[in-house]
């Protein structure tokens, strides 16, 4: 595997992770610099409703350090609202937002829903070659019929990686094996779980370790085919990210997180 594989979560801004994960006493202002001493990467879900503010965005930039890698959702204008037909104007305005983050932005995730189905395909076509080469793009489908060969080497010429998804639209025990072959030279893969019936994310209430285990020969050969490797993981997927975020990194044989580091440092403050 290579050494750049970076696991994080879905998002940071979560009061219920203060105790468990954030020191008491931290302030919401500060979750994002408490969460960067933990991990390397966030995937940020707040751009999937409207494009950030300059304010915002350089803000989040400053809370993190050196190295660290933030994803980003393209606008839901772009992808169900328009559904990638005349849309040019709002892919300029959340490009020009993103790249205020610098060499922190981290790839930007376009997330379709299951109603976007292969007979759109002309539309993608017609959209790929819009976006920027100075970004990265990840796509993730919610319909099996995408997953053929001839759309992911549509991917491939426009170096878009196909996100790879442990959730209820296609888990892993529906994905073809061809899925796992990068049409980037980085990876994509979302733990999301099979439903949004958690709504307490202080604590881990399901296990999914039979999941985590089967996916992991997966991770390991799509780290081994690419530069970089971004694994996301959802409160929805057993109840508390952090947590789940922390065993998937021992899994892989990088470093758990230490709840007691970042105890220790918030005391320093």
């Amino acid at each position: 595997m290579p050494s750049d594989v970076r696991v994080g979560t879905q998002g940071w801004n979560y009061p219920s992770w203060t105790g468990p994960f954030y020191p008491v006493g931290t302030r919401p202002d500060d979750f994002l610099r408490t969460y960067a001493r933990a991990f390397d990467t966030v995937e940020v879900d707040s751009t999937f409703y409207a494009v950030p503010a300059e304010k915002v965005v350089k803000g989040w930039a400053s809370r993190v350090p050196e190295g660290f890698r933030i994803a980003l959702k393209m606008p839901q204008e772009i992808t169900h609202v328009r559904r990638l037909v005349g849309a040019r104007d709002v892919l300029e305005e959340f490009c020009a937002a993103a790249r205020l983050l610098g060499p922190k932005l981290g790839p930007v995730l376009m997330q379709f829903g299951p109603d976007f189905g292969p007979e759109q395909r002309p539309a993608l076509e017609r959209f790929l070659p819009s976006l920027p080469s100075d970004l990265r793009f990840a796509i993730e489908f919610r319909r099996p019929g995408w997953l053929i060969k001839p759309i992911l080497q549509l991917l491939h010429g426009h170096r878009v990686a196909l996100a790879l998804v442990e959730g209820r639209w296609l888990p892993r025990k529906k994905m073809p094996r061809l899925a796992e072959f990068p049409t980037a030279d980085f990876g994509y893969v979302r733990f999301m779980g099979p439903d949004r019936n958690i709504v307490d994310y202080s604590h881990v209430q399901i296990d999914r370790t039979a999941e985590i285990e089967e996916w992991l020969p997966a991770l390991e050969r799509i780290a081994a085919r690419v530069r970089v490797l971004y694994v996301y993981i959802n409160n929805h997927f057993e109840g508390h990210s952090p947590a789940s975020a922390s065993r998937i990194r021992a899994r892989l044989g990088m470093a758990p997180v230490e709840l007691s580091d970042l105890r220790e440092q918030a005391e320093l403050f």
